[in-house]
Parts: structure tokens; sequence; C-alpha cells
């Protein structure tokens, strides 16, 4: 029997993936932060590190691009959790894929969320 092997660097749980994947983008359009829902593409043009679970359930984009702030930093543009896995345990394994594909930058990684539209005590509390 033929068995096919693909090179597709793994993270568990996170699998490499495109900005085009269609599972990242549905979770994409139900994340608050969606500007075009429905949108082909749902990353901040530049280079983005794309991340998702097997079952497509959740998804994580790391962007590098140019900054207005003058940070050397990337940025979490977008994580989303639909699975049973423990968001903080699913965000320390975004970051260590990210420093395995990239390295790390001189300000490191960062992330912003609305506190305005997400619904906790305490928002950002796993990151």
């Amino acid at each position: 029997m033929l068995q096919i092997m693909l090179d597709i660097p793994q993270y568990d749980p996170w699998l490499l993936t495109h900005k085009g994947d269609r599972a990242c983008r549905q979770l994409a359009d139900r994340h608050y932060s969606r500007q075009h829902v429905g949108a082909p593409m749902f990353t901040r043009p530049g280079r983005n590190l794309v991340l998702r679970t097997a079952a497509g359930d959740a998804a994580w984009v790391t962007w590098a691009g140019i900054r207005d702030d003058g940070l050397r930093a990337w940025e979490c543009t977008i994580f989303r959790n639909e699975s049973p896995h423990l968001s903080s345990d699913m965000i320390r394994a975004a970051i260590e894929a990210t420093i395995a594909e990239w390295g790390l930058p001189p300000d490191g990684i960062i992330t912003y969320v609305d506190s305005s539209k997400v619904r906790s005590s305490n928002p950002g509390f796993c990151f």
C-alpha cells in the first residue's frame, strides 16, 4: 500500500496553513476583530504565520509587517478557540511555533484585546 507523506510542520495541536484557509476564515468570521465577514482573506497584508487545529476549531495568526508604533515586534492578530483545548496551552504552543518558524524579534510578540467586546471580567487573561 502506498502511503503519502506531506511535509507540513506541526506544532501540537497546531498545523501550519495559509491565509486563505477556509476553516480559519470561518472562525475569523465569528471573531470580533473581523472587518469584512466573508472576505476570502482574513489576515492583514504582510507576512502572516497561520496556524489551525486539524479539526479546524481553532485558529491563530502572527503578523509581521511595518508597524506604526516603531516596535520591532510581531503581533497576534487573531486567536479564536472553539476547541476543547485550554486557550492558555494553545497560546503557549502558538508562540513556540512562531519562534520555531521565525525566531524572536527584539520587542517580542504582542497582541491587543478590545475589552469592550470580550465577555470576561478579566479580558486577555490567558495572554
